[in-house]
């Protein structure tokens, strides 16, 4: 992936030269007294100047090329915009004008037209006459309706042609077509191939043979209809058609880009997928939770988890986390992300190419502007993807909500009356903090030998409540080892390890929120530990570099009734012994704020037992003590008042959030407030980023300012959102979300019915399913495609209800195999694009691997929950590696459907890549369906094949009973049928040869096992 930086690198440096050359050539004395006079007559823009413009400029400066940044196509652009000239037309003042300075050739590097024959005087003139009379550019020319294109034409229920002996509507369109073509139908398929093709059409598994032979005997003539029904309410069909709908949003859990860190938490957005498709939730609300759920439909968990789709693509973490927004860089990184949300959207739900306008109007589809783009940029303007906690309940979570908004008005409360004693305390103080500082500085020789002070979290009721502390290096710093200090304390005669955690680990990361590029460096949680007294506990880092270290508590140590976590001191030794972690920020879950004994901030001042320090206990404690006495005596009377009922409070308020059960996690868009580069827009307040065009899109180059908005496709919807300045950053999202769901907007409704249509026949009715403009495909049945999206608006918006009319169509349920009797037809239409019979198709990669399970016996149909994964992370400094040559194979945790696959960005798993795997980087609206000898080989020789074919030979043995038998068995299991006499004589031979193993790995290489029939 090309670096975001180098690449705005190269537009800048080109953009300067540009500029330069023209600040050159502007410079130059240009002879206006050779150009040809004005026409002396009035001028009609369409009579005399549009057909001027189409001669000689649109070539160079129209919709396929806009040579100079300049096109005379559009009428804003023509008379406002260019590179290096503009404007170049001067209404009133043509002899000013650079347009007519290069049409008339006085400046010889600037000839216009560069190829072909210039224009004549005549033209010059009737081009001069109208820029002198005002340069008029009637709308209703400007305009010439760019609206007026298929997939933006209002949505209209078409007549269902009337054909004698067909009911099902979509028959009756295709055979409509097909008898203008001149073609015929396909016969309907046997019973067995239908069975096989709904099995993975609506479920991506193979039937069971007895499943096959049932179907195949069942008189019932409905018998196809309830298998329909029955595929259609398995679990399976959610996790089938889900990962159609990841290959588009380019869903993925790592981050891409050049660290390619991992996303723990990216899995409950696709369960929410699966989720969805198996309830069959309407298409709309599935639509609006993805933009705006948490907006639209509050404290509800589809609500929260569906925010995965805005943070489903790629994300520099680099350019996120370690550049602040203020860099050019860093601006660079979030327009980019923010183009990535934008696009996904549009391109999913829309099927609009709207991310062609970020450096120019756009090119094809005229109606879309580079304002309008930059106008959806807006819309996501305070997002930023990050872990997003939620509750499941609903109360709950109004709970949580609200003690965290009490804990953080405490905090600011008590700080600003801390403050306010501060400043009144003046010069004196100040003197003092310095005094205490020098104190503080470890030196050699001084042995500490009283109590010291530390850091201590809430206490806990619960012994195995989780608590964490953490600190922040400032920078990324390689390490040689993390050190943790007991603390002693002789409360309850506890006296030395006093809150030591007895399980615990301790993780270094890049990240604050350690969401992302966690290292384990030590992992006490599954035994519990002996108190360590006053000896150190130290973990190695091994020169790794990090900014973050976290010790999280998972059992608490024991304090009187209740359980507690402390540690006296959080050291952090680099690679020259050097201790870096002196003066470190540290943030924590919650802490008992109890100067000068207790404070987060004692964690990394070197002050513990058996330190080396300059000064002795008492003298540090007489100093903090006067300090705090200082602080206390420029209180006011009613400011103390004030300060201890907010400590009393802000210690229930914590106590309160303690006790709640942990919140759950979601990777999603979501204002964040972080630590470091990566701040986002929580720390103001969640209020979105202003949004300017950037001319060329280049960040450094912004323009003017715009409002949160969409594309002009509806003529009588405005295109920017009516929201007060002040509204909450929602109401831009939950405004999109009823845009994109409007049924008005026709783009929504025929979108999504051509992608249903594309899975169920390898060809959409479209078939550029994430482009309906102008460089997009034109529909092959345009009245079909608008009777479904119709059908699909207004008759409950059920995608299970769009599965059914298709399967069940006879169009669905023609033969795929073609003879002698189909050359006429395949002469006309040989890609069957009229569908004349069922396009045979091959399984995609995750299909193939699922089968290969299933038929193996070996297939784990557990549900939901975090991926698995089937590689081994190696994780040096900078980024990890993911190793999938050192995963196990017959490992069971990985023998889950593949649509629980943990999915890398960096490095594609290889035996389903060569498959044709969809790459989580983009998004994939089409599979390739590619053949080569390479895919042979991984499905005769990958680990995974070998290991289940010897599953798979297992299973015959149990079932079966000698070789002819197990043979028989295993064509059931993996093709559907019986072996035919000439197979089974061949495979028989070939096992007794070779064994049964090595003649299942030849079942799973059939072209019959791959192809769905």
């Amino acid at each position: 992936m090309i670096s975001p930086v180098f690449r705005q690198s190269l537009t800048c440096f080109f953009g300067l030269y540009v500029c330069a050359v023209g600040v050159v050539r502007g410079a130059e004395k240009l002879d206006i007294s050779k150009l040809p006079p004005p026409a002396q007559l009035s001028v009609d823009f369409a009579r005399d100047i549009q057909p001027i413009f189409e001669a000689h400029c649109v070539k160079c400066h129209g919709a396929e090329k806009q040579k100079g940044g300049w096109r005379v196509d559009v009428k804003e652009v023509a008379l406002t915009d260019g590179d290096n000239y503009a404007p170049n037309i001067h209404p009133g003042k043509s002899a000013e004008s650079p347009m007519i300075h290069f049409v008339a050739g006085l400046d010889p590097e600037m000839k216009m037209p560069a190829k072909g024959d210039p224009l004549t005087a005549a033209e010059i003139g009737l081009l001069r006459a109208w820029i002198d009379q005002g340069a008029v550019w009637p709308e209703i020319v400007a305009q010439a309706n760019p609206l007026d294109w298929w997939s933006l034409k209002p949505l209209r229920r078409p007549a269902v042609p009337v054909i004698e002996g067909v009911s099902n509507p979509i028959d009756a369109f295709i055979r409509a077509k097909l008898a203008e073509k001149k073609l015929i139908p396909s016969p309907e398929a046997d019973r067995r191939t239908l069975i096989r093709r709904l099995y993975y059409d609506l479920t991506g598994l193979p039937p069971k043979p007895e499943d096959i032979d049932t179907f195949v005997a069942d008189p019932d003539p409905k018998a196809y209809e309830k298998l329909v029904d029955q595929l259609l309410a398995s679990p399976q069909y959610g996790e089938r058609w889900a990962r159609h709908w990841l290959d588009v949003v380019r869903y993925g859990e790592t981050h891409g880009y050049d660290k390619d860190q991992p996303r723990n938490n990216a899995w409950p957005y696709r369960d929410y997928v699966i989720r969805a498709f198996n309830e069959d939730k309407p298409y709309g609300r599935f639509v609006q939770e993805q933009i705006a759920g948490d907006v639209l439909f509050p404290s509800t968990e589809d609500g929260i988890e569906a925010l995965g789709f805005i943070a489903a693509g790629p994300w520099d973490l680099i350019g996120h986390a370690e550049v602040p927004e203020t860099k050019t860089d860093g601006k660079i990184a979030r327009n980019l992300d923010r183009d990535d949300m934008v696009s996904n959207t549009m391109n999913t739900f829309n099927s609009l190419t709207v991310q062609c306008a970020r450096c120019h109007n756009h090119k094809f589809d005229k109606y879309i502007t580079q304002e309008d783009y930059y106008s959806l940029q807006a819309v996501f303007a305070a997002l930023d993807r990050a872990d997003k906690k939620y509750d499941l309940d609903p109360v709950l979570g109004r709970q949580r909500g609200e003690l965290a908004a009490r804990i953080k008005t405490l905090k600011t409360q008590r700080e600003q009356l801390r403050n306010t004693a501060v400043a009144a305390a003046g010069a004196p103080l100040a003197e003092l903090e310095k005094r205490l500082a020098a104190l503080q500085k470890p030196t050699p020789g001084k042995v500490l030998k009283a109590d010291a002070y530390g850091y201590h979290s809430q206490i806990s009721p619960r012994q195995d409540t989780v608590k964490w502390v953490q600190m922040d290096l400032g920078k990324s710093i390689a390490l040689s080892k993390i050190v943790l200090h007991p603390c002693k304390d002789d409360y309850n005669q506890i006296g030395e390890g006093f809150g030591f955690p007895v399980r615990f680990k301790v993780e270094v990361a890049d990240d604050p929120e350690f969401a992302t590029g966690v290292t384990m460096i030590g992992d006490q949680t599954q035994t519990d530990l002996l108190n360590p007294r006053l000896n150190a506990v130290a973990f190695p880092v091994n020169g790794q570099a990090v900014r973050y270290v976290r010790v999280t508590a998972t059992r608490l140590a024991p304090r009187k009734d209740d359980y507690i976590f402390a540690l006296a001191e959080l050291s952090a030794i680099d690679v020259t012994a050097q201790n870096v972690a002196l003066g470190a920020a540290v943030t924590a879950l919650d802490s008992i704020e109890a100067p000068p004994r207790w404070r987060k901030t004692n964690l990394t001042d070197a002050y513990f037992p058996g330190a080396n320090l300059a000064g002795e206990p008492d003298e540090v404690a007489k100093l903090t003590a006067e300090r705090d006495r200082m602080v206390d005596s420029a209180l006011t009377s009613e400011n103390r008042e004030a300060l201890a009922t907010a400590g009393r409070d802000l210690a229930v308020a914590e106590k309160g959030i303690a006790a709640l059960p942990p919140a759950r996690t979601v990777y999603a868009g979501t204002v964040h407030t972080g630590a470091g580069a990566f701040v986002g827009t929580g720390a103001n307040g969640g209020q979105p980023r202003v949004i300017q065009v950037l001319h060329r899109g280049d960040v450094n180059s912004p323009r003017q300012m715009v409002e949160a908005g969409t594309v002009p496709i509806m003529a009588d919807e405005p295109s920017r959102f009516a929201l007060a300045p002040d509204a909450p950053e929602g109401e831009r999202r939950a405004a999109l979300a009823h845009w994109l769901t409007d049924p008005r907007n026709p783009l929504t409704w025929r979108s999504i019915v051509n992608r249903v249509w594309q899975y169920h026949f390898g060809h959409g009715l479209v078939d550029s399913p994430n482009d309906f403009g102008h460089m997009g495909q034109l529909p092959t049945h345009p009245e079909l495609l608008d009777w479904l999206a119709v059908e699909f608006r207004d008759g409950g918006q059920s995608i299970k209800h769009m599965h059914r009319l298709i399967v069940t169509s006879a169009t669905y349920r023609q033969a795929s195999c073609t003879g002698n009797e189909a050359k006429a037809a395949e002469s006309i239409d040989g890609d069957n694009r009229f569908l004349w019979r069922m396009n045979r198709r091959r399984l995609e990669a995750e299909a193939v691997r699922d089968s290969v399970l299933s038929v193996a016996g070996q297939l784990d149909l557990t549900m939901g929950g975090p991926s698995f994964r089937d590689f081994v992370v190696e994780q040096p400094a900078h980024s990890p590696h993911y190793e999938y040559r050192l995963h196990d194979a017959d490992d069971p945790k990985s023998h889950r459907r593949s649509i629980y696959r943990w999915i890398v960005r960096s490095q594609p798993q290889p035996f389903l890549t060569t498959l044709d795997c969809a790459d989580p980087s983009m998004s994939v609206e089409k599979r390739n369906e590619s053949l080569s000898a390479l895919q042979a080989l991984a499905l005769m020789n990958n680990p995974l094949m070998v290991v289940m074919a010897k599953h798979f030979a297992e299973r015959l043995e149990r079932e079966a009973t000698g070789i002819d038998a197990q043979i028989t068995r295993g064509f059931q299991l993996g093709l559907g049928r019986a072996p035919r006499p000439e197979e089974q004589r061949e495979m028989s031979a070939y096992a007794r040869q070779f064994g049964l193993p090595n003649t299942c790995r030849l079942i799973f290489n059939l072209n019959e096992f791959v192809f769905a029939d």
